[in-house]
């Protein structure tokens, strides 16, 4: 069902009424955290996530992710549940959009901060392509849905408020805001970042230069924009190991390859860091977090691990 808390949170009620005591509840959220949305089974130790990709019988990723109250014997259930048919399991610990859709937001929002930018939109698609990634930023921001993404952002502002936090800003918001006001909504509705004629090929909306002129900002070369979109999946990956959501290197690269499709020739997100050079990376990252925001600053494990030397 759509990623709606108090949605989910009365079909976990009517589903697990018709439940025996030793069943397994698994959500296919993308982004709501697991521990919250267990709050509404009765239970929790038995409640897990599965969240699978899109389109489902060509992706061979299944994110395993593990509230605060799952049990030991719930995820042993799963992960064996995911081997059955045929689908390669990472486990995560529960946070706000797990591993994979908060690394993946940063490809799209980054994309989209281009755009805010004034970059020219097939430059954009094309340097994401060119860094390896299956689809451009904007392409595969119309195939999630502009709307679906703006719900998500709403969520996650009401979510956080509870919590006397708020989201922090992002260029990419402003863009995003801007496409929705010209009913611009993604690929299902007919219009998004690209037009979707009948019985034709899609092509990029004409109006998209129009709306994002750049306010003065400088045209950046290919490689630049690369740079900033490996950039920001990469640091995200390196904070989502920081903070315990990854359990492993080998489920973070695993889990950037088959679950978004980030360079495989590049062997995940935090290979990229250990290929590119720990020091090199930080003082990189650095200078664009300078430039374009604290998006870029890398956390504090990239700054002990590229002092003492060390790599993942």
């Amino acid at each position: 069902v759509f990623e709606d808390r108090e949605l989910k949170g009365r079909v976990t009620e009517e589903t697990e009424a018709a439940l025996g005591d030793t069943a397994v509840f698994a959500s296919n959220t993308s982004t709501l955290p697991i521990t919250g949305l267990a709050e509404r089974s009765v239970r929790p130790s038995r409640f897990i996530g599965l969240h699978f990709f899109s389109p489902v019988h060509k992706m061979k990723l299944v994110e395993i992710i593990v509230g605060d109250q799952t049990s030991d014997e719930t995820l042993a259930k799963a992960f064996d549940y995911v081997q059955k048919i045929r689908k390669t399991p990472i486990v995560v610990n529960d946070s706000r959009g797990f591993y994979t859709s908060r690394v993946f937001g940063t490809y799209v929002n980054e994309g989209m901060a281009l755009l805010g930018e004034g970059q020219h939109p097939h430059a954009i698609e094309m340097a994401g392509l060119q860094a390896g990634m299956p689809v451009g930023p904007l392409a595969v921001s119309d195939e999630v849905s502009l709307s679906l993404m703006r719900h998500i952002r709403e969520q996650t502002i009401k979510d956080l408020a509870a919590e006397g936090k708020e989201l922090p800003d992002h260029p990419a918001y402003r863009v995003l805001d801007v496409m929705l006001a010209e009913n611009r909504l993604g690929k299902a509705h007919g219009a998004g970042f690209y037009e979707y004629p009948d019985g034709g090929q899609k092509f990029l909306w004409p109006g998209l230069q129009e709306k994002f002129a750049g306010n003065g900002h400088p045209k950046l070369t290919q490689e630049e924009m690369i740079e900033r979109m490996m950039f920001a999946q990469v640091i995200e990956t390196a904070r989502c190991y920081e903070e315990g959501v990854l359990r492993s290197v080998a489920d973070a690269n695993i889990g950037s390859i088959f679950g978004w499709g980030f360079a495989p020739f590049k062997g995940g997100t935090l290979q990229y860091v250990n290929d590119y050079g720990l020091p090199e990376f930080v003082t990189r990252s650095q200078a664009l977090a300078e430039r374009y925001g604290e998006r870029f600053r890398p956390p504090a494990l990239l700054l002990e691990m590229a002092e003492a030397g060390t790599t993942f």
